[in-house]
């Protein structure tokens, strides 16, 4: 078998990668082609151009790029057909990965098309799911009520695993060693204001000033991406608790081991606090305009995947306007202090894990049995 794959962006490059893995457990003779990172690249990919080249976010960034852009489609789609592939399988990254998708279909409609990671229609913007549908014959979804949206319109769709459920996490005696070496006796406070630039300079003067609450013993780690180390460096330095700034993975891994509770931004960190049990506060911002703009468009009363995940509310949430450092502040000071606070979230973070999949067969070989089952499925139906 001889697959296409497409990924766009950093976490498109783990997800491929671990496919990659899967699909040679399945079959070891498979040939990967594609555009891929160097997650892909370490598993036998060779990218027909650098994925870097489509890592940009933005409009601002987009428009001066667009016509490199549209270049890149081309070469991928024309890569596409010289292949001649069994399946393309495109990696989220959606702007650039359904316009070749889309072309590529065109050209050739007997080529199954597989989309990984499906959009957040169940958030918002519902019509992107019967788009995509014109050019993707099956999803695979990360969360286990996506497939449901996606069969809708049209889409065969399965829930293969979250990523995060295949993430490695601190033992008890790492965490413990991490506690030991920055000389943290009391409460343990992960903030987390965000991993883009924007993100740290709104966020952190309001997470700073809630922190002015937090127990007198209590201290802060910030794990930060290390483009943007110095950055936090900056933007915490005034802030209570003695900041530890952390950058390397394992030091990130021993610190969300050894936190009591976390104060995090909106995002898929929720279930990186979840799978290490670490009880959390999520608060968000953003400028006016796009806050009136998401509050006409949003379908759900929570963003935080584990809420949704675990059907329940049991994490705190402080968006937009109620995104202030007295709310945010006390409500973190009680689940640093409280052991009742934090124990009230244990079940919910506990079913969003069994849920996403944790115990289970890794995502990356779920992922490969479905892309398998997929490709039979679609031409047993031609």
């Amino acid at each position: 078998m001889r697959l296409f794959l497409i990924a766009g962006e950093p976490s498109g490059d783990k997800l491929g990668a671990a496919l990659i893995r899967g699909l040679r457990h399945l079959m070891p003779q498979v040939e990967v082609h594609g555009i891929g990172g160097p997650a892909m690249e370490a598993e036998g990919l060779v990218s027909l151009f650098p994925m870097s080249d489509l890592a940009v976010m933005g409009l601002a960034e987009v428009l001066p790029r667009l016509r490199h852009l549209f270049r890149r489609r081309d070469e991928a789609v024309a890569a596409i057909a010289r292949l001649a592939p069994d399946a393309l399988v495109t990696i989220d990254s959606p702007d650039f990965c359904l316009r070749v998708a889309t072309k590529a279909k065109a050209a050739r409609p007997d080529l199954p098309v597989i989309h990984y990671v499906a959009p957040s229609v169940w958030a918002w913007r519902s019509g992107r799911a019967a788009k995509m549908a014109r050019s993707v014959d099956h999803v695979l979804a990360l969360l286990p009520f996506e497939p449901q949206y996606m069969r809708a319109v049209g889409m065969s769709c399965d829930f293969v695993g979250h990523p995060v459920v295949a993430e490695p996490i601190a033992t008890p005696a790492q965490a413990n060693l991490f506690r030991e070496r920055h000389g943290v006796e009391g409460p343990l406070a992960l903030v987390l204001p965000g991993s883009r630039r924007g993100e740290v300079g709104r966020l952190a003067p309001i997470f700073g000033e809630a922190l002015e609450q937090l127990p007198k013993d209590a201290r802060v780690v910030v794990p930060a991406v290390p483009h943007l180390a110095d950055t936090v460096r900056q933007a915490v330095q005034t802030w209570p608790g003695r900041p530890i700034i952390v950058t390397e993975t394992a030091e990130k891994q021993a610190a969300f081991g050894a936190a009591t509770a976390a104060l995090a931004a909106s995002g898929t960190v929720s279930l990186e606090l979840a799978a290490n049990g670490v009880p959390m506060i999520i608060a968000y911002d953003m400028n006016w305009i796009s806050r009136q703009i998401i509050a006409h468009m949003l379908k759900v009363d929570t963003v935080t995947l584990v809420n949704l995940v675990s059907e329940s509310r049991a994490v705190p949430e402080f968006l937009g306007d109620a995104c202030k450092p007295g709310p945010v502040g006390r409500t973190f000071a009680d689940l640093l202090r409280l052991p009742s606070q934090r124990d009230r979230q244990q079940q919910a973070l506990d079913t969003t894990m069994d849920r996403l999949g944790r115990g289970g067969e890794a995502p990356g070989l779920r992922a490969a049995r479905s892309v398998v089952m997929a490709i039979e499925a679609f031409h047993a139906r031609e």
